[in-house]
Order: C-alpha cells, then structure tokens, then sequence
C-alpha cells in the first residue's frame, strides 16, 4: 500500500510537468566555431509561443549552456520556448567578441525560433553573473543588433540577474580599493584585464554609459543578492539610470540567498525571486 502511494505520487508531480522536446548543439554562425551553438527547449505541439532566451556566466571564461537548471522546465511548463546559448570566451577572445556571439546567436533565434514553436516577435533576454551583463548590454547598447540587422523591438524584456559590471569603472574601482586598503594583490586577469585595460572600453561596454531616452529600450527586471554591497550597488546604479531616461526598471533583492543559489534556484514555485520573475515576464508580454 505504502509503494502503491509512491507511485501514485510520482505520477501526479510527473503530470504537473509538461512534455518537453529538447534540440541540442544547434549552430547558430556560419562558419561555426565550436562554440557557436545553442539549445532549444520547447513544450510539445509548440506554436508561437514566447521565447526565453538565457546567457550563462562564468566570468566570461567558463560556464556552458548546459547550466540551466530548474529553468527550462519552468519556463516551458508556463508556455515559453527557452534557449541557452554558448559563446566564445576569454582568453581565447577580447570581450568584445563576446558581445558580438551573445547578437549572432539572438539574430539565429530571431530567424529560426518559429521552427521550433516560438514567436521572433516576443523574445526576453535573461542572464546570470557575466550572463546578466551581456544580457544587460545587449538589450541597452543597440550597436550589437544592429550589426545583425535587427533593432531592440524584438526584445520585450530583459532581465540580468547578480551581475557586477553594468558599470565596468565603478566595478573596478570599487574592487582595486578593497583590495588596496585591505593590503591585499591585486587580480592578475581582474574586471581591468578582462575588459581591455583600456578606461574607455569600460566605459564603452558598461550598459549604464549607452542608457538614453526613446531608443526602444525594454522593460528590465534587475534581481540581485539583496545581501551583497557589490551586485546590489551596480542594481541599483542600472535600475536608477534606466528610470531616469523613462525605462520601466524594477530592481529585486533576494534574501537570505547568494551568486549560486539565486540562480540555481529559479524556477521553483516558492522562490521569491522566481515569483517576481513571472510577475515581470507577464507585465512584458502584454
């Protein structure tokens, strides 16, 4: 009787999940390197539904595409198709490739997502850690989809979630300082490396430096670790920017969390973050 009411409940959580149809390693460039590929995760029967688009972090050295965790189910139980794509990293490229990856892969999407059940028309850019600030910049800094020959029309929303370095200079002056009173080396490839050791490159790929009024920025929701002065400083430095030049911006802390479990754990139910995630997403798509 007792396994009987196992399987029994297996069944009914098996049953709250939709079926999922899942296309790996889809190359997004032509010539591809071998980075140059995403997933598509889509609920079955998919038609025109909203596409979640989601760029993983890692500093911008690692991390794989394949680091979703609870998402794709979430998303594609509540009627969106979700992507998460790969791209080039550094060392092996300057940062500024990188940029131009995170826009190749979103114009593939644009072109081919109704392939796969989604609608072009109806894309949310999402990212975490050095993912939120390709996802940020992206969504802020048109150049990059202008290369592709798209426009930020197509993105309804963007959320960037826990990223340092909406604001390069502020980043790293804020991390040589504490370095530096606190008597301690600085970094050997830190923020300053990283984005060209060049004063105007890390203003030129800071989103904040490219906010601006009626350039057909889209609504962001900025989430944070609420506990943690550095993501907490530059979400409120984005968010503040943002409103000033008339972007709808809502900036979430989540509590008693960090860098990892806030990403890890989105997409529960119970999540707070997660919650105002969907909140966000259907004030978007309306």
């Amino acid at each position: 009787m007792k396994h009987l009411f196992c399987v029994l409940v297996v069944f009914a959580l098996v049953s709250l999940t939709q079926a999922q149809e899942v296309k790996r390693d889809i190359r997004y460039a032509d010539p591809a390197h071998e980075r140059h590929v995403l997933d598509v995760y889509a609920p079955s029967g998919a038609k025109n539904l909203p596409v979640v688009f989601w760029i993983h972090g890692g500093g911008w050295q690692t991390g794989d595409k394949s680091s979703v965790q609870l998402k794709p189910q979430a998303f594609t139980d509540k009627g969106f198709v979700f992507v998460s794509t790969n791209y080039r990293l550094l060392p092996d490229v300057e940062i500024a490739t990188i940029f131009r990856d995170i826009a190749k892969s979103i114009h593939w999407v644009h072109d081919h997502i109704a392939e796969h059940g989604g609608d072009p028309k109806r894309l949310l850019v999402m990212g975490h850690s050095a993912g939120a600030q390709l996802a940020a910049l992206v969504c802020i800094d048109d150049r990059y989809l202008k290369a592709e020959g798209l426009t930020l029309d197509i993105i309804k929303g963007c959320v960037p979630v826990d990223g340092d370095t909406y604001d390069v200079p502020a980043m790293i002056e804020t991390a040589e300082t504490r370095r530096r009173v606190h008597g301690q080396p600085q970094a050997k490839f830190g923020h300053r490396e990283k984005f060209g050791n060049d004063p105007a490159r890390h203003r030129d790929y800071s989103a904040v430096t490219h906010v601006a009024k009626d350039k057909g920025i889209p609504p962001f929701l900025i989430l944070h670790v609420a506990d943690h002065p550095d993501v907490s400083a530059q979400a409120q430095r984005l968010g503040n920017v943002l409103k000033d030049a008339g972007v709808s911006a809502k900036v979430f802390g989540a509590k008693e969390t960090n860098h990892t479990r806030i990403n890890a754990e989105l997409g529960q139910p119970d999540d707070p973050a997660t919650k105002a995630l969907f909140e966000f997403v259907g004030e978007a798509l309306k």
